[in-house]
């Protein structure tokens, strides 16, 4: 790789740690608020809602089309998403 190349690339490396930060707090954001919908859940059975999932994916899919950003990508990032929370969920559990 030519050395402008390796600059502009550590130039664009340094904007996608930047975004990652960000995401990083818009994580611990999301935890707060699935630690919150958690303890409103009785039952362990509530804590996978299908419909819900199907709702999410759905907007995330139109968006996505909207904002010209790849669907497959989007789709496979929210489930990701999706799926580490249902294990978050079901790891915080607490019986009632």
């Amino acid at each position: 790789m030519s050395p402008d190349k390796e600059k502009k690339l550590n130039k664009l490396r340094v904007k996608l740690d930047k975004i990652d930060d960000i995401l990083l707090k818009n994580f611990k954001t999301r935890t707060e608020i699935v630690k919150k919908v958690l303890l409103l859940k009785e039952y362990k059975n509530q804590i996978v809602d299908k419909k819900r999932i199907r709702i999410i994916l759905n907007r995330i899919k139109k968006k996505s089309v909207t904002l010209n950003i790849d669907p497959y990508v989007t789709n496979h990032i929210w489930k990701n998403i999706i799926k580490s929370y249902i294990d978050f969920e079901r790891r915080n559990f607490k019986k009632k």
